[in-house]
Protein backbone atom coordinates (compact mmCIF):
# COMPACT_ATOMS: atom_id res chain seq x y z
CA UNK A 1 0.00 0.00 0.00
CA UNK A 2 1.42 3.52 -1.17
CA UNK A 3 1.91 5.71 1.77
CA UNK A 4 1.74 9.86 1.52
CA UNK A 5 4.85 11.14 3.28
CA UNK A 6 4.95 15.07 4.40
CA UNK A 7 8.53 16.71 4.67
CA UNK A 8 8.41 20.18 5.88
CA UNK A 9 11.46 22.35 5.16
CA UNK A 10 12.28 22.98 9.16
CA UNK A 11 15.35 23.64 11.55
CA UNK A 12 14.74 19.77 12.53
CA UNK A 13 14.52 18.41 8.85
CA UNK A 14 17.31 21.10 7.06
CA UNK A 15 20.93 21.83 6.96
CA UNK A 16 23.05 23.82 4.67
CA UNK A 17 25.09 22.84 2.32
CA UNK A 18 26.57 19.42 2.72
CA UNK A 19 25.53 15.62 1.42
CA UNK A 20 27.08 13.21 4.63
CA UNK A 21 26.30 9.31 5.09
CA UNK A 22 26.48 9.79 8.46
CA UNK A 23 23.40 12.61 8.73
CA UNK A 24 20.79 11.00 10.39
CA UNK A 25 17.27 10.26 7.98
CA UNK A 26 14.55 12.39 9.00
CA UNK A 27 12.21 10.22 7.21
CA UNK A 28 11.96 6.83 6.89
CA UNK A 29 9.52 5.16 4.05
CA UNK A 30 8.70 2.02 2.00
CA UNK A 31 9.53 1.58 -1.67
CA UNK A 32 7.06 3.26 -3.74
CA UNK A 33 6.06 5.80 -1.01
CA UNK A 34 4.78 9.53 -1.90
CA UNK A 35 6.45 12.12 -0.17
CA UNK A 36 5.45 15.74 -0.34
CA UNK A 37 8.80 17.74 0.34
CA UNK A 38 9.70 21.70 0.86
CA UNK A 39 12.40 22.51 -0.40
CA UNK A 40 14.08 26.13 0.36
CA UNK A 41 16.43 28.12 -2.09
CA UNK A 42 19.79 29.13 -0.68
CA UNK A 43 19.53 32.35 -2.30
CA UNK A 44 15.88 33.68 -1.00
CA UNK A 45 17.93 36.60 0.77
CA UNK A 46 18.37 38.24 -2.93
CA UNK A 47 15.17 39.74 -2.19
CA UNK A 48 14.35 38.97 0.98
CA UNK A 49 10.76 40.86 0.90
CA UNK A 50 9.79 39.22 -1.85
CA UNK A 51 11.04 35.73 -1.30
CA UNK A 52 11.15 34.59 2.22
CA UNK A 53 8.50 34.30 4.30
CA UNK A 54 8.50 33.45 8.62
CA UNK A 55 8.85 29.74 8.28
CA UNK A 56 11.85 30.28 6.06
CA UNK A 57 12.78 32.85 8.17
CA UNK A 58 13.10 30.88 11.36
CA UNK A 59 15.21 27.87 9.11
CA UNK A 60 17.73 30.16 8.05
CA UNK A 61 18.00 31.75 11.53
CA UNK A 62 18.68 28.01 13.34
CA UNK A 63 21.24 26.89 10.40
CA UNK A 64 23.99 28.75 11.89
CA UNK A 65 26.38 26.52 10.46
CA UNK A 66 26.76 26.93 6.98
CA UNK A 67 28.90 24.48 4.68
CA UNK A 68 31.09 23.40 3.02
CA UNK A 69 28.85 23.89 0.26
CA UNK A 70 25.81 26.79 -0.34
CA UNK A 71 22.49 24.94 -0.49
CA UNK A 72 19.63 24.21 2.07
CA UNK A 73 19.12 20.42 2.11
CA UNK A 74 16.02 18.72 3.09
CA UNK A 75 16.64 15.04 4.51
CA UNK A 76 18.10 12.45 4.26
CA UNK A 77 15.28 10.62 3.54
CA UNK A 78 16.31 6.42 3.83
CA UNK A 79 14.21 3.93 1.87
CA UNK A 80 13.81 0.39 3.03
CA UNK A 81 15.32 -2.07 0.70
CA UNK A 82 18.00 0.06 -0.75
CA UNK A 83 21.05 -1.72 -0.39
CA UNK A 84 24.39 -0.71 -1.43
CA UNK A 85 25.03 -1.67 -5.21
CA UNK A 86 21.06 -1.30 -5.38
CA UNK A 87 19.24 1.67 -7.75
CA UNK A 88 16.55 3.95 -6.75
CA UNK A 89 14.29 5.98 -8.54
CA UNK A 90 12.98 9.45 -7.73
CA UNK A 91 9.74 10.39 -9.92
CA UNK A 92 9.04 14.67 -9.59
CA UNK A 93 4.98 13.70 -9.86
CA UNK A 94 4.30 18.03 -9.38
CA UNK A 95 6.36 21.06 -8.24
CA UNK A 96 4.88 24.12 -7.37
CA UNK A 97 6.67 27.95 -6.22
CA UNK A 98 6.60 28.52 -2.63
CA UNK A 99 6.49 32.62 -3.65
CA UNK A 100 6.07 34.43 -7.10
CA UNK A 101 9.49 35.60 -7.52
CA UNK A 102 12.97 33.99 -8.43
CA UNK A 103 16.63 35.22 -8.24
CA UNK A 104 19.56 34.72 -10.51
CA UNK A 105 23.46 35.99 -9.66
CA UNK A 106 25.97 36.62 -11.85
CA UNK A 107 28.40 35.81 -10.07
CA UNK A 108 32.11 34.89 -9.24
CA UNK A 109 31.67 31.47 -10.66
CA UNK A 110 29.78 32.01 -13.43
CA UNK A 111 31.57 31.46 -17.07
CA UNK A 112 32.86 35.55 -17.82
CA UNK A 113 33.50 36.83 -14.46
CA UNK A 114 36.98 37.73 -15.80
CA UNK A 115 35.03 39.82 -18.50
CA UNK A 116 33.10 41.43 -16.14
CA UNK A 117 34.88 41.63 -12.50
CA UNK A 118 31.44 42.33 -11.33
CA UNK A 119 28.40 40.85 -10.24
CA UNK A 120 24.61 41.72 -9.82
CA UNK A 121 21.31 40.01 -9.11
CA UNK A 122 18.04 39.93 -11.04
CA UNK A 123 15.20 39.01 -9.67
CA UNK A 124 12.13 37.44 -12.37
CA UNK A 125 8.71 37.86 -11.53
CA UNK A 126 6.26 35.09 -12.20
CA UNK A 127 2.95 34.79 -14.33
CA UNK A 128 -0.31 34.03 -13.23
CA UNK A 129 -0.88 30.08 -12.61
CA UNK A 130 -0.94 28.35 -15.99
CA UNK A 131 -2.28 24.48 -16.31
CA UNK A 132 -1.57 22.64 -13.59
CA UNK A 133 -0.77 25.64 -11.17
CA UNK A 134 2.47 26.09 -12.77
CA UNK A 135 3.33 29.68 -14.78
CA UNK A 136 4.63 29.10 -17.74
CA UNK A 137 7.16 32.43 -17.91
CA UNK A 138 9.15 34.76 -15.89
CA UNK A 139 10.04 38.19 -16.61
CA UNK A 140 12.83 40.68 -15.18
CA UNK A 141 11.21 42.22 -12.09
CA UNK A 142 14.35 44.60 -11.51
CA UNK A 143 18.03 43.96 -11.14
CA UNK A 144 20.62 45.58 -8.69
CA UNK A 145 24.16 45.48 -8.45
CA UNK A 146 25.55 43.13 -5.31
CA UNK A 147 28.22 45.59 -2.88
CA UNK A 148 27.02 43.63 0.22
CA UNK A 149 30.82 41.94 0.18
CA UNK A 150 33.57 42.20 -2.08
CA UNK A 151 32.43 38.31 -3.41
CA UNK A 152 29.14 37.01 -3.23
CA UNK A 153 30.70 34.24 -0.96
CA UNK A 154 28.93 33.76 2.13
CA UNK A 155 26.02 31.15 2.21
CA UNK A 156 22.76 32.69 2.50
CA UNK A 157 23.94 36.30 2.57
CA UNK A 158 20.56 38.54 2.90
CA UNK A 159 20.88 41.88 0.98
CA UNK A 160 17.60 44.10 2.76
CA UNK A 161 15.83 45.83 0.01
CA UNK A 162 17.24 49.33 -1.17
CA UNK A 163 14.41 50.27 -3.45
CA UNK A 164 16.91 53.11 -5.12
CA UNK A 165 19.19 50.48 -5.84
CA UNK A 166 16.68 48.20 -7.72
CA UNK A 167 17.05 49.08 -11.53
CA UNK A 168 14.31 47.94 -14.41
CA UNK A 169 15.84 45.46 -17.53
CA UNK A 170 16.53 47.98 -20.38
CA UNK A 171 13.65 46.12 -22.57
CA UNK A 172 10.90 43.32 -21.75
CA UNK A 173 12.14 39.87 -21.43
CA UNK A 174 10.08 36.34 -21.47
CA UNK A 175 11.79 33.15 -20.30
CA UNK A 176 10.18 29.72 -20.00
CA UNK A 177 9.54 27.96 -16.78
CA UNK A 178 11.12 25.22 -16.60
CA UNK A 179 10.68 24.13 -12.10
CA UNK A 180 13.03 21.15 -11.20
CA UNK A 181 15.61 20.04 -8.93
CA UNK A 182 19.19 21.34 -9.50
CA UNK A 183 20.59 19.63 -6.18
CA UNK A 184 18.96 16.00 -5.60
CA UNK A 185 21.29 12.90 -4.66
CA UNK A 186 21.56 9.99 -2.12
CA UNK A 187 24.26 9.56 0.44
CA UNK A 188 27.81 9.25 -0.91
CA UNK A 189 30.27 6.41 -0.67
CA UNK A 190 33.09 8.22 1.63
CA UNK A 191 32.54 9.52 4.77
CA UNK A 192 32.33 12.84 5.99
CA UNK A 193 30.58 16.22 5.03
CA UNK A 194 30.95 16.26 1.43
CA UNK A 195 30.01 19.71 -0.14
CA UNK A 196 27.24 20.21 -2.17
CA UNK A 197 28.48 22.28 -5.19
CA UNK A 198 30.11 20.00 -7.34
CA UNK A 199 28.18 17.01 -8.83
CA UNK A 200 29.36 13.32 -8.67
CA UNK A 201 28.37 10.03 -9.38
CA UNK A 202 26.07 10.06 -6.52
CA UNK A 203 24.16 12.79 -7.82
CA UNK A 204 24.23 16.50 -6.07
CA UNK A 205 24.05 19.34 -8.24
CA UNK A 206 23.95 18.20 -11.42
CA UNK A 207 21.87 21.03 -13.10
CA UNK A 208 19.59 19.04 -15.27
CA UNK A 209 16.71 21.73 -16.16
CA UNK A 210 14.75 18.11 -17.20
CA UNK A 211 14.59 17.05 -13.66
CA UNK A 212 11.37 18.32 -13.51
CA UNK A 213 7.58 17.23 -13.36
CA UNK A 214 7.00 13.99 -15.20
CA UNK A 215 10.77 13.15 -15.19
CA UNK A 216 12.17 10.37 -13.43
CA UNK A 217 16.20 10.20 -11.93
CA UNK A 218 17.44 6.94 -10.74
CA UNK A 219 20.71 6.91 -8.23
CA UNK A 220 23.12 4.37 -7.27
CA UNK A 221 22.98 3.13 -3.60
CA UNK A 222 26.58 3.75 -1.50
CA UNK A 223 24.98 3.54 1.63
CA UNK A 224 22.06 1.32 3.55
CA UNK A 225 18.90 2.48 2.82
CA UNK A 226 20.23 5.51 0.32
CA UNK A 227 19.31 8.32 2.40
CA UNK A 228 17.63 10.93 -0.26
CA UNK A 229 18.92 14.24 -0.20
CA UNK A 230 17.14 17.21 -1.85
CA UNK A 231 17.76 21.08 -2.38
CA UNK A 232 18.35 23.68 -5.04
CA UNK A 233 14.67 24.17 -6.61
CA UNK A 234 15.06 26.02 -9.83
CA UNK A 235 12.41 27.57 -11.51
CA UNK A 236 14.27 27.86 -14.95
CA UNK A 237 17.99 27.18 -16.31
CA UNK A 238 19.41 27.00 -19.73
CA UNK A 239 21.95 24.25 -20.56
CA UNK A 240 25.47 25.83 -19.60
CA UNK A 241 24.18 27.92 -16.55
CA UNK A 242 26.58 29.98 -17.83
CA UNK A 243 26.51 33.07 -15.42
CA UNK A 244 26.47 30.87 -12.40
CA UNK A 245 22.58 30.29 -11.08
CA UNK A 246 19.46 29.64 -12.67
CA UNK A 247 15.72 31.40 -11.36
CA UNK A 248 16.64 30.20 -7.76
CA UNK A 249 12.94 29.83 -6.05
CA UNK A 250 11.61 27.32 -3.55
CA UNK A 251 9.32 25.05 -4.82
CA UNK A 252 7.14 22.23 -3.26
CA UNK A 253 7.20 18.87 -4.36
CA UNK A 254 5.31 15.22 -4.84
CA UNK A 255 7.96 12.72 -5.50
CA UNK A 256 7.45 8.78 -5.45
CA UNK A 257 10.70 6.96 -4.48
CA UNK A 258 11.10 3.54 -5.47
CA UNK A 259 14.01 1.04 -5.13
CA UNK A 260 14.68 -0.34 -8.98
CA UNK A 261 15.65 -4.00 -9.65
CA UNK A 262 17.76 -5.15 -12.17
CA UNK A 263 18.94 -1.26 -13.30
CA UNK A 264 22.61 -1.26 -12.46
CA UNK A 265 24.09 1.94 -12.70
CA UNK A 266 27.17 4.14 -11.86
CA UNK A 267 25.95 7.26 -11.94
CA UNK A 268 22.85 9.26 -12.36
CA UNK A 269 20.26 8.37 -15.23
CA UNK A 270 17.21 10.93 -16.30
CA UNK A 271 14.54 9.50 -18.24
CA UNK A 272 11.49 11.64 -19.52
CA UNK A 273 9.05 10.73 -21.90
CA UNK A 274 10.59 11.32 -25.15
CA UNK A 275 14.34 10.65 -23.53
CA UNK A 276 17.03 8.78 -21.48
CA UNK A 277 20.47 10.91 -20.41
CA UNK A 278 23.51 10.01 -19.32
CA UNK A 279 25.67 12.35 -17.44
CA UNK A 280 29.53 12.64 -16.95
CA UNK A 281 31.19 15.02 -14.07
CA UNK A 282 35.06 15.96 -14.09
CA UNK A 283 37.15 19.55 -14.40
CA UNK A 284 37.93 18.93 -17.41
CA UNK A 285 34.54 19.36 -19.94
CA UNK A 286 36.14 16.70 -22.49
CA UNK A 287 36.14 14.14 -19.84
CA UNK A 288 33.11 15.10 -18.77
CA UNK A 289 31.44 14.47 -22.14
CA UNK A 290 33.36 11.22 -22.74
CA UNK A 291 32.13 9.73 -19.88
CA UNK A 292 28.40 10.95 -20.55
CA UNK A 293 29.13 9.23 -24.54
CA UNK A 294 30.44 6.16 -22.57
CA UNK A 295 27.22 5.57 -20.64
CA UNK A 296 24.98 6.55 -23.20
CA UNK A 297 26.44 3.92 -25.15
CA UNK A 298 26.36 0.78 -22.36
CA UNK A 299 22.58 2.14 -21.79
CA UNK A 300 21.77 1.67 -25.38
CA UNK A 301 23.06 -1.74 -25.82
CA UNK A 302 21.12 -2.77 -22.18
CA UNK A 303 18.18 -1.23 -23.13
CA UNK A 304 18.01 -2.40 -26.83
CA UNK A 305 20.55 -4.40 -27.39
CA UNK A 306 22.32 -2.76 -29.84
CA UNK A 307 26.19 -3.15 -29.55
CA UNK A 308 28.95 -1.41 -28.87
CA UNK A 309 29.51 -0.23 -32.21
CA UNK A 310 25.94 0.67 -33.24
CA UNK A 311 25.24 2.61 -30.01
CA UNK A 312 28.26 4.80 -30.86
CA UNK A 313 26.89 5.84 -34.53
CA UNK A 314 23.29 5.75 -33.48
CA UNK A 315 24.02 8.32 -30.87
CA UNK A 316 26.27 10.48 -33.11
CA UNK A 317 23.00 11.27 -35.78
CA UNK A 318 20.27 10.32 -33.78
CA UNK A 319 21.41 11.54 -30.44
CA UNK A 320 22.71 15.14 -28.67
CA UNK A 321 25.10 15.83 -26.38
CA UNK A 322 25.16 18.73 -24.32
CA UNK A 323 26.92 21.24 -21.17
CA UNK A 324 24.62 20.73 -18.41
CA UNK A 325 26.72 22.76 -16.81
CA UNK A 326 30.31 24.55 -16.23
CA UNK A 327 30.27 26.39 -13.32
CA UNK A 328 30.18 23.88 -10.31
CA UNK A 329 33.56 22.78 -9.93
CA UNK A 330 33.12 19.82 -11.53
CA UNK A 331 31.57 20.28 -14.71
CA UNK A 332 28.86 18.84 -16.68
CA UNK A 333 27.83 16.71 -19.74
CA UNK A 334 24.66 14.86 -20.57
CA UNK A 335 23.89 12.52 -23.29
CA UNK A 336 20.49 12.20 -24.84
CA UNK A 337 18.95 9.22 -26.22
CA UNK A 338 15.55 9.81 -27.98
CA UNK A 339 13.20 6.66 -27.31
CA UNK A 340 12.05 7.18 -30.84
CA UNK A 341 15.25 6.31 -32.36
CA UNK A 342 14.47 2.09 -31.31
CA UNK A 343 10.33 2.31 -31.53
Amino acid sequence: MTVTHQLPATPDTCFWGYFDPDEAPVLEIASGDVVEVEALTHHAGDAPDLMMDDRMRAVWAALSERGPGVHVMTGPIAIAGATVGSTISVTVESMRPRCSYGSTIAANWGALYADFEEEWITIWELDTAGPGGLPASATPAFRYDFTGRPLYDQPGFVTEPSPEHRMPFSRPVVVPVRPHFGVMGVAPGRPGKVSSIPPDVYGGNVDNWRLGPGATMYYPVFVEGANLFVGDPHLGQGDGEVCGTAIECSLDARLTIEVVDGFTIDAPVLETDTHWYTHGFSTDLDDAMRASVRRAIELMGRLYGVTRKEAYTVLSVGGDVGVTQVVDGNLGCHAAIPKALFT
